[in-house]
């Protein structure tokens, strides 16, 4: 990006958020225009939001894997820009672990079949044929939407376990709209003729991907470094609490310290990135009670992460496994080195994440962290993927609001709030939790991108850029005068099989 520093009257732009959208959309008004400075305020010590990279005596880690894989060209070109030779080509491997047994992911066929056996094989083909004559009339359900495309028994072994592990409720209560977005694009008959020729052209199944060396965070660090070069700010420690306006137009954004302190920050624009109930509360004054009432019936999924440092190197070769199996409460296996040797600063060891599943309050959220380690290396002996004496040290890292919840009420209430927040003239929301809307890295930075253009004088729809049309899909993307291209990003996956 050019230095293009604004000018000495630019006028204001609150950005709430230093995650991946937040970010897009300062690093966007600065490349586009000197008119505006933007304002950027995170609430936690680093940014990055859930793609960030933390740190641990010299380890990083992510927040769950991210992978840098889009057909998006403004986002491939801001990658590129802020990166450049940071990126580097990660092969992937990665497993799915059910019933005491790993299955390659993606489905290779002689392992598949010496696994599950070939009576149970045929058993899972009957299954697919009877739903396929016989399927759910309506598909409303996340697990209706799955039995008609791979059939009740391969549901049964393959997806509902883990999909209730991930979520917390049963897949009859998550709406259809989620497997649309996470699996659109594979099918059983798909799967197997991959599974037997080794063709692989589903997106979310690519064979390799590229990664910043230090980490997804690294792309963000970046990036803020980048547009306080450039004559923005990017705040850390600073949570925005309130959000003031005057009938439909914001007039500022009071952010708080951890002290407790208080400043109002006067805005020309305001872009949100933080959880839409969150945001909901901080207006002033509210907005009326059946929108108040709408964000209340949002719902999200939290999830922590047991990064355990291990005394040797290597003890498997995947970047990831699945855990299937409701045996252990780890829902997935990173391994750090195997995304970047580089996120290690001793070869002689390994770093490995172990994911959990949760909510804020419960049982997990609430263990101690000599117990969460404790329980993490336990799970991961039992494993038999490293012994408990291979343990030599630990870091822990919880995350509210990781994900948006799909359940029946959500679409109700986001319609609800969608009417009432494009009523406002000068205020926008964008990202995974500011649009409620499991978006992968890549669509979150393109409803900032739009974000950003809007300001300037552009008409874009931010809140059409989702992943249930999009994902897997040819998404129709608007560059300058006109351009298309489609979009498959893979970021975080929580898919099941």
């Amino acid at each position: 990006m050019e230095n293009t520093k604004p000018k000495q009257d630019a006028r204001p732009v609150v950005i709430i958020g230093g995650g991946p959208a937040g970010l897009t959309a300062a690093y966007e008004l600065q490349r586009r225009s000197q008119d505006y400075c933007p304002l950027v305020f995170e609430g936690g010590d680093i940014v990055g939001g859930i793609a960030r990279t933390e740190t641990h005596n010299g380890y990083r880690f992510d927040i769950g894997g991210h992978r840098f894989f889009t057909k998006v060209p403004e986002v491939e070109a801001m990658w590129r820009e802020v990166l450049g030779e940071e990126f580097i080509t990660v092969p992937r491997q990665s497993r799915i672990y059910y019933r005491g047994k790993f299955f390659n992911y993606p489905l290779r066929i002689f392992n598949a079949l010496s696994n599950i056996g070939v009576y149970e094989s045929v058993r899972i083909m009957l299954s697919y044929a009877k739903w396929r004559v016989r399927p759910h009339r309506n598909e409303d359900s996340f697990e209706e939407w799955v039995q008609n495309r791979f059939g009740g028994r391969l549901y049964m072994h393959f997806f509902r376990s883990y999909t209730e592990k991930v979520w917390g409720i049963p897949p009859a209560s998550i709406r259809a709209d989620w497997a649309a977005q996470r699996i659109k694009n594979l099918s059983l008959t798909k799967a197997v003729v991959n599974a037997i020729s080794g063709a692989n052209d589903t997106a979310s199944l690519i064979e390799e991907f590229q990664y910043p060396r230090l980490g997804p965070g690294q792309m963000w660090e970046m990036t803020s470094d980048m547009v306080d070069r450039n004559g923005g700010s990017v705040e850390h420690r600073m949570k925005a609490t309130r959000v003031l306006r005057d009938g439909n137009r914001i007039t500022a954004v009071e952010v708080t310290d951890r002290s407790g302190e208080t400043r109002l920050v006067e805005a020309d624009h305001v872009v949100n990135t933080m959880a839409l109930t969150d945001l909901i509360a901080a207006f002033d004054p509210p907005p009326p009670d059946h929108v108040r009432q709408a964000a209340d019936k949002l719902r999200y999924r939290d999830f922590l992460i047991v990064t355990l440092i291990l005394n040797r190197a290597d003890p498997f070769p995947d970047n990831w496994i699945y855990v299937h199996s409701p045996d252990v409460k780890v829902g997935r296996i990173q391994n750090f080195r195997a995304w970047s040797a580089d996120m290690l600063p001793d070869p002689e060891t390994a770093s490995i994440g172990m994911e959990f599943f949760c909510q804020e309050g419960d049982g997990l959220w609430t263990m101690s962290d000599e117990d969460l380690r404790a329980l993490a290396t336990r799970e991961l002996a039992q494993l038999e993927l490293a012994e408990e004496g291979d343990v030599i040290d630990a870091a822990i890292i919880r995350q509210p609001k990781a994900y948006p919840v799909y359940d029946g009420e959500y679409k109700d209430a986001l319609d609800v709030l969608q009417d009432w927040i494009c009523g406002l003239e000068n205020f926008q929301t964008v990202g995974r939790n500011g649009l409620h809307r499991y978006n992968n890295q890549d669509h979150s930075m393109l409803s900032a991108m739009y974000a950003a253009r809007n300001i300037l004088g552009e008409e874009h729809d931010v809140w059409d850029v989702n992943v249930e049309r999009s994902y897997h899909e040819e998404f129709e993307l608007k560059k300058d005068d006109a351009n298309s291209a489609e979009t498959a990003s893979d970021d975080q996956r929580l898919q099941s099989a």
